[in-house]
This record gives C-alpha cells, structure tokens and sequence, in this order.
C-alpha cells in the first residue's frame, strides 16, 4: 500500500458509515439489524477508510477489511477483552465485541462483496458521467 492523498470520497463514505454504525450500537437492540447488518457496514467502512488512506485497489482493500474483522473476531474467541483488561470498557466493547459468533464471518464476507461490488459501480458510473 503506498501512501496517497486523502481520498475526499472514501472519507466522506467512512464518516457516514461510521455515524450509522454508532446510531446502531446507540439505539438499535435486535437479533438482525445490529448483530449482522452492522457487521456488514462495519466491513465496509473499514474497506472505505483502507481506500480513503491509500491507493489499495478494491480487491486488496476488501481483502484487508475481510481480514481485520476476522482478526477482531477471533479475538473474540480468545476472549481478548479480558486479557488486555478492557472488559469494563464500554467503547472496547463495542470496537471489538463481547463474544465469538460464527456465522459473522457470513456478515463480514457479504460486507466485503458489496463494498466491492458497489466500488466498481460507483467507479463505471463515474467514469461516463459527463463532466462539467
């Protein structure tokens, strides 16, 4: 990944991203919305904020962003909370979660393929918009 210029789109998608996923953890309590959509968004705003930072093209950033929320997942299983002391801490809770499910993984996979996916569109529907 080299270093480029703040992307002033992917920023701008990171921000929003980042604002729904806090109004979810705020306010939404459901077994669908915040367990899995949320999960989902989050792949995506981390993709969005890998392309903000650096010229990763789609396919690496949504490996990265793949990864990071598997590696968060894990670390749920090993009980990572615990073993850096953050158990108490209501922000550390809500970054990396309280507990290993397995089927987000279903949600971190489907957040990385539409992140993708919506990137190419965004960028083919770009690409003919007529410029002024």
């Amino acid at each position: 990944m080299i270093a480029r210029r703040l992307h002033r789109g992917y920023l701008a998608a990171t921000v929003i991203l980042f604002a729904v996923e806090v109004v979810i953890a705020l306010f939404v309590r459901d077994r669908f919305v915040r367990p899995y959509l949320g999960d989902t968004l989050a792949v995506m705003l981390v993709y969005c904020g890998v392309r903000a930072i650096s010229r990763t093209g789609p396919y690496a950033a949504a490996v990265a962003a793949f990864a990071i929320a598997a590696l968060v997942e894990f670390g749920q299983l090993v009980g990572i909370l615990d073993l850096l002391g953050l158990r108490g801490n209501a922000v550390a809770r809500v970054v990396l979660g309280t507990g290993f499910e397995p089927l987000d993984f279903v949600a971190y996979a489907a957040g990385a393929l539409a992140a993708i996916l919506l990137d190419i569109r965004l960028d083919r529907w770009c690409r003919r918009a007529p410029r002024h």
